[in-house]
């Protein structure tokens, strides 16, 4: 089947896109100043962080600081996560009020915590229960719902095909299909094959590919290879805005290039700014949080590996300052002012950050 032009609109149900290259939902990472940089850099859609319906529909306060938001974010995309049909379309309609574009349900993420309770991945053991799942929440809501799944639980029961089909007769208006089964978690490499065969044996479904996209060839070559209709970066894209930026730059035949020493120190002070400001001015934990993207941020970069070993002893804005200044002067990036291609192996260009507890 062939691929989408790469640089045109996209539909998903009644909501309208720019493009075909999105933010992954990504749990301790994709809050709204990610999301806002993300977007600044191309990125046609980015998802809030997994919600769990039972605390939002329970009234949590910590529940509802998942979806904080700028005023002037749009699309607005919400993932929800939970496994009980009416609770999951309580939660739809209460997001939909709140303001959601599209709501996404979480049928990948391969945490215990999160599968022990029969959410996440382990709802691609019960197809027939998402399914359910998915047909209260069309019911509850007028936005599009879609849902992000994986290959299948193990390598002896990859049902992802199955599982869209019966996504797609219960309502849903788009696939998210990351390649890999819950039990690979985040080893090995993504199989876009499966993904490629729903796109071609799910026809009016929209299908998003995800998995191992690293830099902005990648990125194209997987939507032109697998005829997908997006692509979703998760980890790619942390420490690593950028990326949506170069997608654009090749598109449009312009030279692809990483950002230059102000542009990449501004991203990481707006970026940690912003974090403040959601924590109510609290910086230590801003900082404290901040630190996994501080170590996304450096990596590729000469210094990166001393700059990592003393993140622990960052607390305050001026440590983050003084640690840059340290470790990356501007003679660290390359000739005219811009960094050298960072030469990562695929294990560091993914594995760099606390991916036990950061991905949804």
């Amino acid at each position: 089947m062939p691929a989408p032009p790469p640089a045109a609109p996209l539909r998903i149900g009644s909501l309208e896109l720019s493009g075909r290259f999105f933010l992954a939902p990504l749990a301790g990472v994709s809050d709204w100043p990610f999301r806002v940089l993300a977007r600044e850099q191309g990125a046609s859609l980015a998802y809030t962080e997994m919600v769990s319906s039972e605390g939002l529909t329970r009234g949590g306060d910590r529940t509802h600081s998942y979806l904080e938001r700028p005023a002037d974010e749009a699309p607005f995309a919400v993932q929800l996560f939970g496994a009980h049909p009416p609770t999951m379309a309580r939660a739809a309609a209460e997001v939909e009020q709140l303001g959601a574009d599209l709501i996404d349900i979480n049928a990948g993420c391969p945490v215990k915590k999160v599968c022990r309770g029969g959410s996440g991945a382990s709802l691609l053991q019960e197809p027939t229960k998402l399914a359910e799942v998915i047909a209260a929440m069309v019911a509850a809501v007028s936005v599009p719902v879609q849902v992000k799944v994986r290959l299948g639980w193990d390598v002896h029961s990859i049902n992802v095909v199955e599982v869209a089909r019966l996504a797609h007769e219960a309502g849903a208006a788009a696939i998210a299909i990351h390649g890999r089964t819950r039990s690979q978690a985040y080893e090995g490499h993504a199989d876009w094959g499966p993904i490629a065969r729903v796109k071609a044996e799910v026809p009016g479904l929209v299908v998003i590919g995800n998995g191992d996209v690293t830099d902005a060839p990648t990125a194209l070559r997987r939507l032109a290879e697998s005829g997908v209709d997006a692509v979703m970066i998760g980890r790619g894209a942390c420490g690593n805005p950028w990326i949506f930026r170069e997608i654009d730059a090749l598109l449009a035949g312009r030279p692809v290039s990483g950002p230059t020493p102000a542009e990449w120190r501004s991203v990481i002070r707006r970026h940690l700014a912003a974090l403040i400001e959601r924590r109510g001015g609290d910086e230590r934990r801003a900082v404290r949080e901040f630190r996994g993207h501080l170590g996304w941020y450096s990596r590729g970069r000469p210094g990166a590996s001393a700059f990592r070993a003393g993140i622990a002893e960052l607390h305050t804005s001026l440590d983050v300052e003084r640690a840059l200044d340290l470790h990356f002067p501007p003679e660290a990036f390359g000739s005219g002012g811009r960094p050298e291609a960072p030469t990562l192996d695929p294990a560091e260009a993914l594995d760099v950050g606390p991916l036990s507890r950061a991905w949804g």
